[in-house]
Order: structure tokens, then sequence, then C-alpha cells
């Protein structure tokens, strides 16, 4: 692999995104790069933190259990995005687990490294910063949808949340390719599998959605965005 190879998935992750190629050549030399499997645990809620974790391939789950044992989906990240950020800045336990929803393979950086880095380079701060209000107004609108919204807005905002984690855009379209169990969809959504159907068919009939297998597409982001957030 050549020196560019290397490093060039650096490129493509937000809070480093400013950085010079010399600078992102010593980043990728601080951390380790692991390869996990499809369901191989990455981290455990309440274990203790100690390193921040890009994704360079694949795709990972951010889960909580609930008191019932029901596994409860918070995110989906895909390639380019990190998480970890929490416990290594405060120094606590995991908040969630982290879970490889495919083959993947991550980028690990100790939390000495990342904090001697954040010293070294404000801007990376800045830009983290810039990266945790995005996941703060996120949250908060999960939070709307549920104690605000109806069933359908609750599965519309599902639908759209995972549209942003790893949709993929064209001419207005997301194409979300593996659309998760439908179960789980029902926890994000705060509602029954059986509701999360009903609610998925009548997208269908109404011409915002296209599903075909466990590919779903979004025929109007926007209009669909507009009618129900």
């Amino acid at each position: 692999m050549s020196m560019a190879e290397e490093y060039s998935f650096l490129q493509n992750v937000p809070i480093f995104a400013d950085l010079e190629k010399d600078e992102l050549i010593k980043i990728e030399k601080l951390g380790v790069r692991k390869k996990y499997k499809r369901g191989n645990i990455v981290v455990l809620e309440q274990e203790m933190g100690a390193a921040l974790f890009v994704i360079i391939t694949g795709k990972v789950k951010i889960v909580r259990t609930d008191e019932d044992g029901r596994e409860v989906i918070l995110s989906i990240f895909g390639p380019g995005e990190f998480f970890g950020e929490m416990s290594l800045l405060d120094g606590l336990a995991r908040s969630a687990s982290v879970v490889a929803l495919s083959k993947t393979e991550l980028f690990m950086i100790h939390r000495r490294d990342f904090l001697k880095l954040l010293h070294e380079h404000p801007q990376v701060a800045i830009s983290l910063l810039g990266e945790l209000t995005l996941r703060l107004r996120k949250a908060d609108g999960q939070i709307k949808s549920l104690s605000l919204k109806d069933a359908a807005g609750r599965v519309a905002n599902v639908i759209l949340m995972l549209a942003d984690d790893v949709g993929v855009f064209r001419k207005g379209k997301v194409e979300i390719d593996e659309l998760p169990l439908q179960q789980d969809m029902a926890n994000m959504a705060g509602t029954s599998r059986e509701t999360v159907s009903r609610m998925i068919h009548q997208f269908i009939r109404e011409g915002h959605v296209l599903l075909e297998g466990n590919k779903l597409t979004i025929n109007d982001y926007e209009g669909f965005r507009k009618q129900y957030l």
C-alpha cells in the first residue's frame, strides 16, 4: 500500500478535513487499523473508553439496551465517520455499544494521542465541536419525534435518519441499500413492528418510497422531509 493510500481515508473525516498532507500522515502513524466481521462487538456500553475510532470501510450501529433487554439503535455510521469521542473527552464509561453491521475496518487512536492532537491542532477541536453540535441537534430531533409525532411521523423520522446516516443521494432521491430489520426500526421509532410495516406500505402507496428487497429508495427526499418532519 502506498503512502497516499495509507492516509487518504483521513481526508474524508470531517474533523481532519482542514489538515495538510504532512499532518494527516502523522495522524495515520499515531493509530492502528483493526478489522471486524459482521456482528462483532467493537465496544461495549459501560466499559471504559480509551480510543477514538474512524471507519475506513464498512458500517457499524450504535446501540443501547433498555431495561427489558431490547436493543435500540441510536445511529448507523459508515466510512469517514467516527465514534468514541464522548468517553475520550470526559474519561467516563461508554454510553453505548458499537457493533459491526458488515465486514469493517477501523482506525483507532488512543486517548493520550488524540488529546495531544487537539492541543497541537486547535482546528481539529473546533471541527469536533461542530460535529458534536450536529449530533446533538439530531438527538433533539429524535426526542421531539418520539414525544410529539404520530406513528407516520415517527417512522418517517427513522427512515430520514437512516438516509442521513448511510443513504446515497442521487438527484433528489436517496437509496438506503440495507434497511435494518423492522423490529430494529420499531425500537428506534418507539412503536411496534406491525406499525412500521403498515407505515412503510403507506409511504409506498403515497409514492414517497420504493422498496425492492432490503433496499429502500426515497423518491423525493426534500418533499418527504417537509411532509413528515
